[in-house]
């Protein structure tokens, strides 16, 4: 389904199987790299079923966590 219509869209976001532990979000068919969270004014997760939204966190955190190894600190 290439562009699917917010109706589906919101179905996927309310169907408890797309949400592992209940925190978080896995569903192939979706292909939204930062779909929002169970609760839409928190914010977005990641679709842990698209290996791109898994490459982009990683990546995140390995920018903060080299960051927090490797920036000189302030005494």
């Amino acid at each position: 389904m290439e562009n699917p219509d917010q109706e589906t869209l919101e179905q996927w976001h309310k169907d408890p199987n797309n949400w592992k532990l209940g925190l978080f979000y896995y569903n192939p068919e979706d292909k939204r790299i930062f779909p929002p969270k169970r609760r839409a004014w928190m914010g977005f997760t990641v679709n842990f079923a698209n290996p791109k939204s898994v490459i982009i966190l990683l990546a995140l955190l390995a920018i903060i966590i080299a960051q927090v190894l490797y920036l000189p600190s302030h005494k």
